[in-house]
């Protein structure tokens, strides 16, 4: 019996929070439209409580506006506010590869390969959702390694915020190929033990996020 561990629970609120996030940015739930709880919990075959915990969390996370009394509605993309959360997750990326490598592991090298190799058959197959977790595990892995848990926390505060970029960024082959040939080159400097070369790698890995909001904020203005 002393073998015995207890099992995990996943909690209703972040089964909810997945699911409506991941609506969001894969644009099923369109920049704009209105969001009930009453209506999500209906779809989602969940009560209206972890609806509500889940929506307040996207709010916090920018990706849901709400008006008392008013609406509550998935918020338009804002090329600025993306730059800006861009910026604040490349740099504790950084932050985060140049204190893992030193702590990690052969396993640690090998999980990185492993999900690049996934990440890769991914964005081959036109699989943006199974990219993006895929891409996920391999940077949470330097995360992970790097011990600090305010990098950690911020990271998934505003990661959300850009996820609507990146999964127009993985479903083009051609970034998808390049953001694969940088994974092997970031895993290759981890391997390596050179933190230096992992920290500017990681750079140019998030810098290109941060090119594909200027593109989106062009765009914005000519059509304007």
């Amino acid at each position: 019996m002393e073998t015995l561990r207890p099992v995990r629970r996943t909690l209703l609120r972040d089964t909810a929070y997945e699911a409506i996030r991941d609506a969001i940015v894969r644009g099923d739930i369109p920049p704009g439209a209105p969001v009930r709880d009453a209506d999500l919990a209906e779809r989602l075959g969940l009560s209206r409580a972890p609806v509500r915990e889940a929506l307040s969390r996207l709010i916090g996370e920018g990706l849901v506006e709400s008006k008392p009394q008013s609406y509550t509605r998935v918020t338009r993309l804002v090329p600025r506010d993306v730059r800006d959360a861009a910026a604040v997750v490349q740099a504790m990326q950084v932050l985060a590869a140049r204190g893992a490598v030193p702590r990690l592991t052969d396993r640690d090298i090998a999980a990185m390969r492993e999900a690049n190799t996934r990440f890769r058959a991914a964005t081959r197959g036109g699989d943006v959702a199974a990219a993006l977790r895929a891409d996920d595990e391999l940077h949470d892995t330097l995360v992970t390694a790097c011990g600090n848990r305010a990098v950690a926390a911020t990271i998934e505060r505003y990661t959300p915020l850009i996820r609507r970029l990146e999964w127009r960024r993985f479903g083009t082959a051609s970034a998808a190929h390049g953001s694969a040939e940088l994974h092997d080159r970031l895993i290759d400097a981890c391997a390596e033990g050179d933190a230096e070369a992992a920290a500017r790698i990681t750079t140019e890995i998030w810098s290109a996020l941060e090119g594909l909001a200027d593109e989106e904020e062009n765009a914005t203005a000519q059509e304007a």
